[in-house]
């Protein structure tokens, strides 16, 4: 089978690189890649694990690039969460095990999962897609570098989808997060630090890179701040935690797809001959907004759709079965994580309680799902402080 895939960041890669082992003929559009991401960059041990097929072909690809670290490529190895209130000057650090949490270098990160899908036999094109369109008998890419035919189409495009906004429908302002903050440069660290905040309801964070911190602000897109009101928000955090005291500051901005409850009840992924994966799938952690797991889970999981009869039909079951009922629980519960009630019991929790903070390690990891979350804590010494958090979580969230 002949399929084009649209994107080369981890979904569109290790879709592609999935494909390639399995014998399909594979084309990679994309000008851009592998190019250094906005946001935090954390990658999980769960998202870590997924890729270890390719293990030999990131050491290789990072090797080239004369830098190693975690899995090959290079990364910080995560020791600790701390977790701040800066206007009442508390903290609360939350140790975190070896290999649960890593920050990489997204371009070498990318460089890795695209090295391995081309080393498997993909084709990569370093053009821009112009247009999508379905035929009769498959799908046609337009580029800026010709057209190209396929039996089967995966859109990795990204929050941006344009493979989306043709064949299915573009994300509305209300189902985008905007991520945007610094770089600050030749600075980094072995902890991430992160602050939650109710006005407008999102956290800031601080995630080090090998070479850099990555420091930012997510909110809602349609929550009434714009980019520049947020940016200048982080850039106040910068200064009062000082946190990248005299670094080189460059700015960014990114879309991320965060959607309500509502919206993975009625997800539609898929169609006859095409899907999208990843980000432009809308697969993304609606409290963490953190996207790679899902964005190699489900790159694999269309790839191995394809080789069924109804690829469409069974790549939606897979995502509806593996990935939404985890996300629309997230959903549910994300408006009461950045309430001031929830923030403040959250942080006498992890001051007070070592099973809490191991429970937010794994939260942090990947490792803690959101439907078991409220089990888990029941069953910690402190129960009634953790159950007092979650419920306050619970009632204050809004309506799905």
């Amino acid at each position: 089978m002949d399929v084009a895939v649209v994107g080369a960041g981890p979904a569109g890669a290790w879709a592609a690189y999935t494909l390639a082992r399995r014998g399909a003929r594979v084309t990679i559009f994309d000008p851009s890649h592998p190019r250094e991401k906005p946001c935090g960059g954390g990658i999980t041990g769960r998202a870590l694990d997924l890729v270890n097929g390719a293990a030999a072909e990131a050491s290789g690809a990072a090797r080239e690039s004369g830098e190693t670290g975690a899995r090959g490529w290079p990364s910080i190895a995560i020791r600790c969460a701390r977790f701040i209130d800066s206007r009442n000057g508390q903290s609360a650090v939350v140790p975190m095990d070896d290999g649960a949490l890593v920050v990489a270098s997204r371009a070498a990160f990318d460089l890795a999962l695209l090295a391995a899908a081309e080393r498997a036999g993909a084709d990569r094109v370093a053009a821009r897609v112009t247009d999508v369109s379905l035929e009769a008998s498959g799908v046609v890419v337009d580029t800026t570098r010709g057209r190209h035919r396929a039996a089967f189409l995966i859109g990795a495009d990204g929050a941006n989808s344009l493979v989306r906004r043709r064949l299915s429908r573009a994300f509305r302002l209300d189902q985008l997060s905007v991520a945007t903050g610094f770089f600050a440069r030749d600075t980094t660290s072995d902890e991430i630090v992160i602050e939650m905040v109710s006005d407008p309801p999102g956290y800031i964070w601080s995630f080090p890179r090998p070479d850099h911190l990555a420091v930012g602000i997510c909110a809602q897109a349609d929550g009434g701040a714009g980019v520049d009101a947020l940016r200048a928000r982080s850039l106040v955090w910068i200064r009062d935690t000082r946190i990248a005291v005299d670094a080189r500051l460059d700015s960014y901005a990114w879309p991320i797809p965060s959607l309500a409850a509502r919206d993975f009840e009625t997800l539609a992924p898929a169609g006859p001959r095409w899907c999208v994966v990843g980000d432009a799938a809308g697969l993304v952690d609606p409290i963490t907004r953190e996207g790679i797991y899902f964005a190699v889970a489900s790159g694999a999981w269309a790839a191995e759709a394809l080789a069924g009869s109804r690829p469409d039909r069974e790549y939606t079951a897979r995502v509806l079965d593996d990935a939404v009922p985890e996300l629309a629980c997230a959903a549910r519960l994300k408006s009461g994580f950045f309430r001031p009630a929830f923030s403040g019991l959250m942080m006498q929790a992890l001051q007070q309680s070592k099973a809490v903070r191991a429970v937010m390690a794994d939260l942090v990891a990947g490792r803690q799902s959101y439907r078991a979350l409220r089990r888990r804590l029941l069953a910690t010494f402190e129960w009634r402080l953790a159950a007092r958090a979650l419920l306050t979580a619970r009632s204050s969230r809004l309506a799905p």
